[in-house]
């Protein structure tokens, strides 16, 4: 077995197999896992944090992809998180839209991984958080965050990454109503893949309109970037903008950022903690028997024997 101490070793110097041994830990063990990012914690808050999303067959992998070429001919070191709706060991997660990203894993400098969301709601594995700290603490300068797809639960990327991008192509219906209102509040950047395609400029000016519909005063107005994955045409473009957001949250704005983020982590690091130490508790005792035993007889309804429970246990 697997000593934590020797996991948490080569994750601060780096080494590739202790960084997948974390993350496993992370999505099988939970009593392992706080240990573990305990113990990392403190070397994290280095790298920048990238978020990625967009409705399926935006050409999202594709990009990446060509985002990490870019990245390694800068010299920058790349973790990626790609979160699938189904398990990362079926296989299907690296199959066809992935397999090119999966080519880049023999290059040192660069970690992949996928992980399944396990029917957590807003698109973001719950480990999916704790695998990013564990990637940070490895010393990787970019980490990409890549989402299942778009919809409006997407929004919960926000708790995880410093910089948004929102990626769109034309084709995919109505520009407008493709993009949901919460995703376009969240964007720092945006932008339109397969721009070779006819209508890519009408989806720039869909989005423009959309834009100038918020009222709101902004330090930071998303720019609209146009890319041709396959070929790599505008990628340099978008990583110039993403580094010139990365120097817009230095001068003030990612303290906040953080602040929010850990305000988060904390309520629901609580939340997890309060709800698991009173199911314990109630478990130990015969009124839960008593009351399991009224919800399914139709004395009781679901909701109102939990008031009850919290009124007793609170008294």
């Amino acid at each position: 077995m697997v000593k934590i101490e020797e996991v948490v070793k080569g994750v601060l110097a780096g080494d590739k197999r202790s960084v997948a041994r974390a993350i496993t830990m992370v999505e099988n063990s939970p009593e392992e896992a706080q240990s573990l990012i305990a113990a990392v914690y403190p070397n994290t808050g280095k790298a920048h944090i990238l978020g990625l999303t967009g409705p399926g067959g935006s050409g999202k992998s594709t990009l990446i992809e060509k985002m990490i070429r870019e990245y390694r001919r800068r010299g920058k070191t790349v973790g990626i998180i790609a979160v699938d709706p189904t398990s990362p060991f079926t296989g299907g997660a690296f199959l066809g839209d992935r397999i090119r990203m999966q080519e880049l894993t023999t290059d040192d400098g660069v970690f992949i991984r996928s992980m399944a969301t396990r029917n957590n709601p807003g698109g973001i594995a719950k480990a999916t958080k704790d695998a990013v700290k564990i990637l940070d603490a490895s010393g990787k300068d970019v980490i990409i965050v890549e989402t299942v797809g778009a919809g409006q639960s997407e929004v919960e990327i926000i708790k995880v990454a410093q910089t948004i991008i929102v990626i769109h192509a034309p084709g995919l219906g109505d520009e407008i109503q493709a993009i949901k209102a919460g995703i376009m509040e969240i964007a720092d950047i945006f932008v339109i893949n397969k721009a070779d395609r006819e209508n890519a400029d009408k989806a720039v000016m869909d989005i423009q309109a959309m834009l100038q519909l918020d009222n709101k005063e902004k330090a930071w107005t998303p720019p609209i970037i146009k890319t041709v994955a396959l070929t790599g045409e505008g990628v340099p473009q978008l990583i110039e903008k993403i580094e010139e957001h990365w120097r817009f949250l230095q001068k003030g704005l990612l303290h906040k950022r953080s602040l929010e983020k850990a305000e988060a982590e904390l309520v629901e690091a609580i939340k997890d903690k309060v709800t698991s130490s009173i199911i314990k508790k109630l478990k130990r005792e015969k009124r839960f028997e008593e009351i399991l035993r009224r919800i399914v007889d139709r004395e009781i309804d679901p909701v109102s024997a939990a008031e009850k429970l919290l009124d007793q246990i609170l008294e």
